[in-house]
């Protein structure tokens, strides 16, 4: 049985976590051939986009007690160092856009994530928990650095430490995600979102995703010098030119992401 469901399709690489019996909580096997499919999404030219969802009613639970607490499990910190360190990272270096379709709850690792991707569309039944205080646990997986940059520090505080479930619709009102969608219509207006971004000039959808990593470190002259930087670089891609000619041949334009 393969943890990892992935297919191909119009450009986008689907990845589906798959232990629905334990709602898609992460164990070791699980979390490695997660990051391998990361590594295929950026080495393959084939592939546009990544679309990132949950096989069953859950979208991810985190990490698996079970193997966390076994005696021959990993330990706590190559969990983190070898587990969800490198996904958080991989998702974020990957020159490609990535949509997360949350169908169901998203707690712990496994709502850190799902923040961690480019653009996170849910369901309306879908909830996110920073379930870590619950046992004793820091969030881990980029939480303590995404949360607080997406809805405030004060916010972000109070949900790790009290371990609040957050429904759907009050996420996106604070800003945590992009977009609701009713459960019948979430995977199809992920996945045609996805298809639409694969089809988009990913050589600039990269660079944009670069100056936003850098801009969660970087003052404005700082930023300001990678801007010209980077609009340099996309002013010498095939997409640019392509999309200028399109524009003025008033005709679709084919983008290659190169």
């Amino acid at each position: 049985m393969s943890f990892i469901l992935s297919e191909i399709q119009n450009g986008v690489l689907i990845l589906k976590l798959n232990r629905p019996d334990l709602l898609n909580s992460f164990n070791r096997e699980m979390a490695l051939n997660f990051q391998k499919e990361l590594d295929r999404a950026q080495n393959t030219q084939e592939i546009r986009a990544v679309l990132l969802t949950g096989e069953g009613r859950a979208f991810c639970a985190g990490q698996d007690l079970q193997e966390a607490i076994s005696a021959d499990g990993p330990e706590l910190h190559r969990i983190v160092k070898e587990h969800y360190n490198p996904i958080i990272e991989k998702i974020r270096n990957l020159r490609k856009p990535v949509i997360c379709s949350v169908n169901g709850v998203a707690a712990g690792a496994g709502a850190n994530i799902a923040l961690a991707c480019d653009i996170v569309i849910a369901c309306k039944s879908a909830s996110f928990i920073q379930a870590f205080s619950k046992i004793g646990l820091i969030p881990d997986s980029g939480g303590t650095f995404t949360l607080p940059r997406l809805i405030g520090f004060q916010k972000a505080s109070a949900l790790m430490m009290l371990g609040d479930k957050i429904l759907a619709e009050e996420a996106e009102k604070m800003g945590m995600i992009y977009k609701v969608e009713e459960d019948d219509n979430l995977w199809t207006t992920a996945l045609n979102l996805a298809e639409k971004m694969a089809k988009m000039p990913t050589k600039g959808l990269w660079l944009t995703k670069l100056a936003l990593n850098s801009s969660l470190n970087n003052d404005l002259t700082k930023q300001l010098d990678l801007e010209e930087k980077l609009q340099t670089e996309a002013g010498q891609s095939f997409d640019y030119n392509e999309g200028v000619n399109a524009f003025l041949e008033k005709r679709k334009p084919n983008f290659k992401g190169v």
